[in-house]
């Protein structure tokens, strides 16, 4: 089973897909649009990742304040939650994405890659971040319940 990881930006949206035994996460794509709301295209490709890759969930980057409260950006998030739900069908999980684009900038920073570069790849490091977080806590929680 394969898990997508989505990191929803205005403008963006980072892919990421699990490997088959769902211990590690790879960048796939960033998938780009021209306008916040133009998501016919976005869900398309999407859509046929999920095929492409035998996706079975997904998981997505839900944008909280430090302080824990939700504002504007989360609410697409939940909106956009709802949308991929009603043309997918696949169980869709809110992750806690707080600093992961932070996160992805350090990596790419630390690898060496060169600023003007580094807007291709941010928001797919996202999103490796924001699937990887899901399935260390998924094998964390396995591992206990065997002991």
């Amino acid at each position: 089973m394969r898990i997508m990881g989505l990191d929803y930006g205005t403008k963006t949206v980072g892919v990421a897909i699990s490997d088959a035994l769902g211990l590690t996460a790879q960048a796939i794509e960033t998938i780009r649009r021209k306008e916040e709301n133009k998501l016919r295209r976005t869900c398309a490709r999407i859509e046929e990742l999920i095929e492409i890759y035998d996706v079975e969930k997904i998981v997505l980057g839900f944008p909280k304040h430090m302080n824990n409260d939700i504002g504007e950006r989360a609410e697409k998030s939940l909106e956009f939650k709802d949308m991929l739900h009603r043309r997918t069908g696949l169980e869709i999980i809110m992750w806690d994405e707080r600093l992961t684009t932070v996160e992805a900038e350090r990596a790419l920073i630390e690898s060496n890659v060169r600023r003007e570069h580094r807007k291709r790849h941010i928001d797919q490091i996202a999103a490796v971040f924001i699937l990887q977080g899901y399935l260390d806590l998924t094998h964390m929680r396995q591992d206990r319940a065997r002991n």
